[in-house]
């Protein structure tokens, strides 16, 4: 466990997880520096009004900065000199790496190995970094266990994932860095990117339009409510591996490396139609609805099991579908009054 007050670098501090992971752990008391570099993957006024916020803990300070700059990566940790890294930035979206495949490259592989890097030459106690349920491609077996092969990506974006993976394990058991990974399972809830369809539904709804429903309607999504996932964060930034011994893991890592790989999903996969049915009825309206084709890059299906997060961090999310939706559709509505967007 990190001690009262710690140094906690959160790279993508003004993306939607982020944002939420460094206003939890600068309320906490620990001292954070944020970095993002507000790209225009999605609205950046979003972004803006997210560290709008952050500025209003105190703890927090930001720094506009890509991944893709080492130097000035070098520069922030030889200064801050962080005990945990939080890496949170990557260009995101599955379907966004079927058109630019190369902003993928860029940012989540050149990117993460400066982060390795800088962690090599730091030696922070804890590196903990984002990876994705997409690893797990298009299986039929479900729950998604971390004992599963994952060698099947069906986009891009999981693929960069993937490769994160490995390369952080190959850092963990070269240089002896601590480092989990965490497969976050279709996160939604205030603050939200634009670009989910959650997002996008609730958008189309209010405004009257149609929505399109991919696989006609045969999807199903293990969404996990943004403060399930803060708290896991939170709580695996503290275990750090290899700090205790006898942690059960059905994770295929050899013994050695103090490295770790967990799940974070709700556990409980919703039908596509479902989802829209309940946001509809908070909304208090209907819409029309497509029924299409599976897209490239897309899976029918994903199902968390999150038996080794239970067992070694001792939590599970288990925010209901419904308590969450109210909640984002609350922030959406004050966020985006009539007309707005």
């Amino acid at each position: 466990m990190y001690p009262m007050t710690s140094r906690i670098l959160v790279t993508g501090c003004a993306g939607f997880i982020g944002f939420h992971c460094a206003a939890r752990l600068a309320r906490d008391g620990h001292e954070v520096a944020g970095i993002d570099d507000l790209n225009d993957y999605y609205d950046v006024r979003l972004k803006h009004a997210r560290l709008a916020e952050l500025a209003k803990v105190s703890g927090f300070r930001f720094s506009r900065m890509g991944l893709a700059d080492a130097a000035s990566l070098d520069e922030l940790f030889a200064q801050f000199k962080p005990e945990y890294v939080l890496h949170l930035a990557a260009q995101a979206g599955v379907r966004h790496s079927l058109h630019n495949p190369r902003a993928y490259m860029e940012s989540n592989l050149t990117g993460f190995f400066n982060i390795l890097e800088a962690c090599r030459r730091v030696r922070p106690l804890h590196l903990v970094f984002a990876s994705s349920s997409s690893v797990y491609g298009a299986r039929a077996e479900v729950p998604f266990s971390v004992a599963e092969r994952t060698d099947e990506p069906v986009s891009f974006y999981a693929a960069t994932k993937k490769a994160n993976e490995v390369m952080a394990y190959s850092y963990s058991h070269l240089y002896g860095i601590a480092t989990t990974g965490l497969r976050f399972f279709t996160v939604y809830g205030p603050w939200g990117r634009p670009d989910m369809a959650y997002f996008s539904f609730t958008k189309a709804i209010l405004s009257g339009q149609a929505i399109d429903i991919f696989n006609h309607g045969r999807m199903e999504r293990d969404f996990t409510y943004i403060d399930d996932i803060v708290e896991g964060v939170v709580r695996v930034l503290r275990r750090v591996p290899g700090s205790t011994a006898g942690g059960k893991s059905a994770s295929p890592v050899p013994q050695g490396a103090p490295y770790k790989l967990y799940n974070i999903g709700n556990c409980s996969p919703v039908r596509l139609l479902d989802f829209v049915e309940t946001l509809e009825a908070l909304l208090g309206r209907t819409t029309q609805k497509n029924f299409l084709p599976m897209q490239p890059g897309d899976v029918p299906v994903t199902y968390a099991d999150t038996a080794d997060l239970e067992a070694n961090i001792g939590f599970v999310p288990a925010t209901p579908l419904r308590i969450g939706l109210e909640r984002f559709v609350a922030w959406y509505l004050s966020f985006y009054p009539a007309g707005s967007v």
